[in-house]
């Protein structure tokens, strides 16, 4: 069952590679300072989720001024995420949930990822977004069962507009 609205947000610590190497961000550090925006995304160098990614990049200014920091996350090594961030510029830490710990703990992972196409890769993350607030709590979620769905972004600033 995944995460929902009101529930204390799951603390976590995962890497990202930083302009210094890699680095652990710890949620329970994160809180406090701004809302949090986490994006869970299947898999780096993806259509889909490039394309997201990209677009969120080039309105990253909306969230600045909406109080929010934005993480994306996937269960993708952080070393292949820092290639795909500096191949498409993006302007957000991609956090690397590369045991699926976190996935599982927001219960959005896939039992099987495209059966449809016979692919064996459980505990792929269902392309997700999550509000955290200020306090710790949750106050957005959307959690979408086809990859190919994008999350609502009207709806996640409307939100994030309300929280600031």
């Amino acid at each position: 069952m995944s995460i929902k609205i009101g529930d204390k947000a799951p603390d976590f610590s995962l890497v990202t590679l930083g302009e210094n190497g890699p680095e652990v961000i710890k949620l329970s550090e994160q809180i406090g300072e701004k809302n949090i925006l986490l994006l869970f995304i299947p898999m780096a160098f993806t259509g889909v989720c490039t394309e997201q990614f990209c677009a969120l990049s080039d309105g990253l200014s909306e969230y600045d001024d909406l109080n929010c920091k934005v993480y994306g996350i996937s269960g993708d090594g952080p070393f292949a995420q820092a290639a795909w961030a500096e191949k498409e510029g993006f302007k957000f830490d991609l956090l690397s949930d590369y045991d699926h710990k976190v996935t599982v703990d927001y219960g959005i992972a896939y039992e099987q990822f495209l059966p449809e196409k016979n692919l064996i890769m459980g505990g792929v993350p269902k392309r997700s977004a999550f509000i955290i607030d200020q306090s710790g709590i949750i106050q957005y979620a959307e959690v979408n069962d086809s990859p190919g769905d994008l999350p609502n972004s009207d709806a996640i600033k409307a939100k994030l507009a309300e929280l600031s």
